[in-house]
């Protein structure tokens, strides 16, 4: 990899528009869409109907995409395979513009000393590089950015203003210095001190308005937000895992029974965005040769036709939850679901249920309706926004809640057309869950009695959000997402699969939403990444071993190795995320968030198996 390089899939995820960076000699904000540099040969577009429909719906709901505009998906742009080329790129501005010298000097006082380095500014450095700052004595200091910046709650982010937090309105322009004392980085030990003699102790800096109100910059898109903004200003350290959580929406892409026309449009609809009539087509097989190659012996007509029914489907199902629409697939009960084909986007087999239940094995699979092998799946994901201090709230049903803007998202550009956007092949399982059986479940009495001490546990969850918070997903969801958590630890065990490199997405879907009664219920655990990893066969071959797979993730739930304390755990009253669990912790239950659609929220292994708190809520025996 190239210096100062990222993967693609990084740049709709962790260093998407708005995240810092640290590079060898500075740190960089990767800018917004705009100042992404995509010539036509340095990005592909993604074809994936349901999701950019559900986008582009969005995006014009909240004013962030011309009512009058049509949404596309590119890639991010790739580096040519050619030495002598000039590579694409991504703007990456000099944030934060504030540096500390290395080079420190050391006081003595009283019995301790204090170390002092000079605080400069990006324009003060050495103009050959902008690697170092020379001091008025002729010394050279080589200079790291400031550990911390300043943020607000609706994303915005900016240089604290030194000068001005020491001073207040007076003007002073004496050399700032940061002055640490002691042996750990307790804000307490370190201080900015003017060369007046005036000082702020980073403690302070903590306290609720000391670093002014927001101005509403947004150095990723080199504006300042048109909207204003003038809430207090948080101090914000700059490598700290709070400083940026991207909004990315993801579904898995679905077959459809089409003939071959269908499908090779199907393939080429993201060559065929800005098409609008049969003239459009001929002029795009003229100029652009993939299409031309494709569908040169179509008429215009017929692939205009193709065109436009594909994207009325894609409309009828943006309105529903991308949840249900892959839920209905996976469960539709046929031998095979879509084409066992090179180019499929996904190819699945309803397994014969001799083929999984092994009769030797102790275990109750009643309440499994059906294994579903995926042999191939397709999973494209898109980023739209992000946030900051706090992670958008999650939605149990895959979709966007409408309570996204409680956590104020903020944009990744001023209003582009198109979005960055990835797609990754790998395989999996679903597990279709009996909904009869769920239900029969949830009336018992100390089902009603556990799920009443979780409603109160979310009760005080939710109070950390000031305009709202998610709804609760139900108690089937929880018990669904214990059981898919259990699962994915067997089964990286089992088959050799990185646990990391594992994924879910839970269907414990309601007509009424809100937890109301599940109609649909199921588990997908899969793997989709543009490595060797999505392809090896390890998921799939694990489906003829699913009973003991069952029987070991069940019993290895039964002790947890921080009981008494995990099984005791009541959700009543606890602070923080620990309110949405009840028996779970690091040592059963929670997994890599990377690998968990709800950020390890709401889960519960005594929905599962009696644990040593001997609750009887236990869906399994």
């Amino acid at each position: 990899m190239t210096k100062n390089a990222q993967r693609l899939s990084q740049l709709i995820s962790t260093f998407g528009p708005g995240a810092m960076i640290d590079l060898p000699t500075r740190s960089v904000v990767v800018a917004g869409l705009e100042f992404w540099d995509m010539p036509p040969t340095s990005f592909a577009t993604i074809s994936e109907p349901r999701l950019t429909a559900r986008l582009e719906q969005i995006l014009k709901d909240q004013g962030r995409l011309d009512p009058n505009s049509s949404l596309s998906l590119r890639t991010p742009p790739i580096a040519p395979d050619s030495p002598t080329a000039l590579p694409a790129g991504v703007t990456a501005p000099i944030f934060p513009t504030w540096f500390v010298c290395e080079l420190a000097d050391v006081l003595t006082v009283g019995s301790g000393t204090i170390r002092r380095r000079r605080l400069v500014r990006w324009q003060d450095l050495d103009t050959r590089g902008r690697r170092r700052f020379i001091f008025d004595d002729g010394r050279k200091s080589d200079v790291t950015p400031i550990r911390f910046v300043a943020a607000c709650e609706k994303g915005h982010l900016q240089d604290i203003d030194w000068r001005w937090v020491v001073h207040g309105p007076v003007q002073c322009q004496e050399p700032l210095w940061v002055e640490e004392k002691g042996t750990s980085a307790d804000p307490a030990d370190t201080s900015i001190v003017c060369g007046c003699g005036k000082n702020l102790s980073l403690q302070d800096a903590f306290q609720p308005g000391r670093l002014g109100k927001c101005q509403g910059e947004r150095p990723w898109l080199l504006d300042r937000d048109p909207d204003g903004c003038g809430e207090n200003l948080k101090l914000l350290t700059r490598t700290a895992t709070n400083t940026y959580f991207p909004q990315v929406y993801t579904v898995i892409s679905l077959p459809s029974a089409v003939d071959d026309l269908t499908r090779l449009v199907g393939e080429l609809a993201g060559e065929l965005t800005n098409v609008a009539s049969a003239q459009d087509v001929a002029i795009a097989k003229k100029f652009n040769n993939k299409v031309s190659a494709s569908l040169g012996t179509y008429s215009d007509d017929e692939i205009f036709e193709r065109l436009e029914r594909l994207r009325a489907g894609a409309q009828a199902d943006a309105s529903r939850s991308p949840k249900m629409s892959e839920f209905d697939v996976f469960a539709s009960g046929h031998q095979q679901i879509g084409q066992n084909h090179p180019t499929a986007k996904l190819y699945a087999e309803t397994l014969p249920r001799t083929a999984w239940v092994d009769s030797s094995v102790s275990v109750d699979t009643s309440a499994i309706k059906n294994l579903v092998a995926v042999h191939r799946l397709r999973e494209v994901s898109s980023l739209y926004g992000f946030t900051r201090f706090e992670a958008a709230p999650t939605s149990s049903d895959g979709d966007i809640e409408d309570i996204q803007l409680a956590v104020r998202g903020a944009p990744i550009s001023r209003g582009a057309d198109w979005l960055p956007a990835i797609e990754q092949f790998g395989e999996g399982l679903f597990i279709h869950i009996d909904e009869q059986a769920v239900n029969r479940w949830l009336q018992t009495p100390d089902v009603v009695s556990r799920q009443a001490s979780l409603l109160r546990g979310y009760g005080h969850w939710r109070t950390r959000f000031s305009g709202g918070a998610p709804n609760y997903p139900g108690t089937a969801y929880t018990l669904l997402h214990s059981l898919s958590h259990a699962l994915m630890a067997e089964i990286a065990l089992d088959s050799g699969y990185p646990a990391s490199s594992l994924k879910e997405r839970i269907y414990a879907l309601s007509d009424a939403g809100n937890g109301g009664v599940p109609v649909r219920c199921g588990i997908l655990i899969y793997t989709a990444t543009p490595g060797a990893q999505g392809t090896l066969g390890g998921l799939v071959a694990a489906g003829s071993r699913f009973s003991s797979i069952l029987r070991s993730a069940l019993d290895r739930l039964m002790i947890c190795s921080n009981d008494p304390v995990c099984s005791d755990h009541e959700p009543d009253g606890r602070s923080g995320d620990r309110a949405t669990h009840g028996a779970a912790c690091h040592g059963c239950l929670l997994i890599a968030e990377t690998s968990c659609e709800m950020r390890n929220l709401f889960l519960d292994r005594s929905l599962l198996i009696q644990t040593m708190a001997h609750h009887q809520s236990n869906f399994f025996d």
